[in-house]
């Protein structure tokens, strides 16, 4: 008694979407603040801009840059621009916050440049397991996306989904 194995899943059309597709490739790099402050505290600044005008800042070249300060200090405004200029000529991208939220941020931005018109009134799974952080938030994002043109969304893998939205 042979009986012929049917694969469900490949016959289902559904489509996977896997995030880490859209997770930045690129390097992360730092800049903490930090170090160019005096006494680790306060930015005095004719010494930070003196500080910047002695970075290499070819370190920076083609890299995504968080920028950050790792002290408990009060930083002006103004000095975030300054840093700015200096990365702009070098950095790939330039962003505020630590490296995840670096890593977060060029992943929605990822995510908002997703051609979607191809999954227009199909079944979409959003692949769940991942080796990489993706975080929350990049779920919600794509979920906002895709629910106005699927029908629906599911999370997890193809053979086991759990349902998230469906077109009634």
């Amino acid at each position: 008694m042979s009986e012929e194995i049917i694969n469900k899943v490949a016959q289902s059309q559904l489509l996977t979407l896997n995030l880490e597709e859209y997770f930045p490739k690129e390097e992360i790099v730092v800049f903490d603040l930090k170090p160019f402050l005096f006494m680790e505290l306060i930015l005095k600044e004719k010494d930070f801009r003196e500080a910047l005008q002695n970075t290499n800042w070819q370190h920076y070249q083609d890299k995504i840059v968080a920028v950050t300060c790792s002290a408990d200090a009060i930083i002006p405004v103004w000095a975030y621009m300054l840093i700015a200029t200096y990365l702009e000529p070098y950095a790939k991208d330039i962003i505020m916050g630590n490296e995840k939220k670096a890593a977060e941020q060029i992943l929605l931005k990822n995510i908002q440049q997703i051609n979607i018109e191809g999954y227009t009134d199909k079944r979409v799974v959003v692949k769940g397991c991942s080796d990489l952080p993706i975080g929350e938030v990049a779920y919600m994002e794509i979920t906002k996306r895709l629910r106005p043109l699927v029908k629906s969304i599911m999370y997890g893998e193809p053979c086991s989904t759990v349902p998230v939205y469906k077109r009634k």
